[in-house]
């Protein structure tokens, strides 16, 4: 799609009409402004729709792109437009869980199209008791499974390159997480 001049599209406000009276006759004057009605049409056009442009949901797909950097959505260009879509519209759900186990299946799911689960995610405490034990260090660390969703088993499988990249931005700095990648959802014998 191009935002560039559309022919044939109506100025809905053309210049002639709001030149003095002493113009209104003048064939020179109506002729000049209404080549400048053909220029001006489709930035009217544009800025009566803005708002459709500022919504993912609803803006033209060449724009998703410029639209997803606002925010710091991922964009693939070879994604579906739908999955472009949601990412741009989800893109600032997900940085608030970003670090989480949500925030990382989430991303997975999103950008590859995959299910995910994360085990183990470590140990937290709190006291107000200064000189508290330290929770014990994991020693596996948290765990990352990712497997094709349902009906994707005749894609072309899960990327794990890619999966090792979602996973190390997603998890915390701090983090060591392992991946898994499975053929199916997990069992509860695989685990």
């Amino acid at each position: 799609m191009s935002r560039a001049a559309v022919p044939g599209l109506p100025s809905r406000h053309p210049i002639g009409e709001q030149l003095p009276a002493l113009y209104a006759d003048d064939d020179f004057a109506q002729r000049f402004t209404a080549g400048l009605d053909t220029v001006l049409a489709p930035v009217f056009l544009t800025l009566d729709t803005l708002p459709a442009y500022l919504d993912p949901r609803l803006a033209p797909a060449d724009f998703l792109t410029w639209l997803g950097s606002w925010v710091g959505a991922t964009d693939d260009p070879e994604w579906p437009e739908e999955r472009r879509r949601e990412a741009v519209t989800r893109a600032v759900e997900l940085h608030r869980w970003r670090g989480t186990a949500r925030g990382l299946t989430e991303a997975l799911r999103l950008a590859l199209g995959v299910r995910a689960e994360v085990t183990g995610a470590g140990a937290a405490t709190w006291s107000a008791t200064p000189g508290t034990e330290l929770p014990p260090e994991s020693e596996t660390g948290p765990v990352v499974r990712v497997w094709p969703a349902e009906g994707a088993a005749d894609g072309p499988g899960v990327d794990p390159a890619r999966v090792r990249e979602i996973v190390r931005v997603m998890c915390p700095v701090h983090t060591d997480c392992r991946v898994e990648i499975l053929s199916g959802p997990p069992t509860d014998e695989g685990r």
